[in-house]
């Protein structure tokens, strides 16, 4: 099973999650807005992917003060979920960041 975090209206994950459907995977979908990640969950992630897992392109990074930006990356992520990069995806026991060309490869999308 593949697991795809992100949120429903974001149009990545929407299509991460089509084209994995396609490719025959059965995607687990968790929107992070709903069903924000457990604090160890985001620590794994944090020590896997580093800063690159916060979207500081993102409106909610953009409505966030300098002291708030401040803050550790698990409390920023803690606070507001929607400020992870999307989609996080986890499959065979690896995780995988974002929608590029070298992620589909891995998972075998085309």
């Amino acid at each position: 099973m593949t697991k795809l975090y992100g949120l429903k209206n974001c149009d990545t994950c929407r299509k991460a999650r089509k084209a994995l459907e396609a490719a025959g995977h059965v995607v687990n979908f968790v929107d992070v807005r709903d069903n924000p990640p457990p604090d160890e969950v985001l620590s794994h992630w944090l020590d896997q992917f580093g800063p690159a897992l916060l979207n500081t392109r993102s409106t909610t990074w953009r409505g966030l003060t300098d002291d708030e930006r401040q803050a550790e990356p698990l409390d920023l992520l803690q606070q507001h979920p929607t400020l992870m990069k999307r989609p996080v995806i986890e499959h065979d026991g690896a995780v995988h960041l974002g929608w590029g060309k070298p992620v589909q490869a891995t998972l075998g999308v085309s």
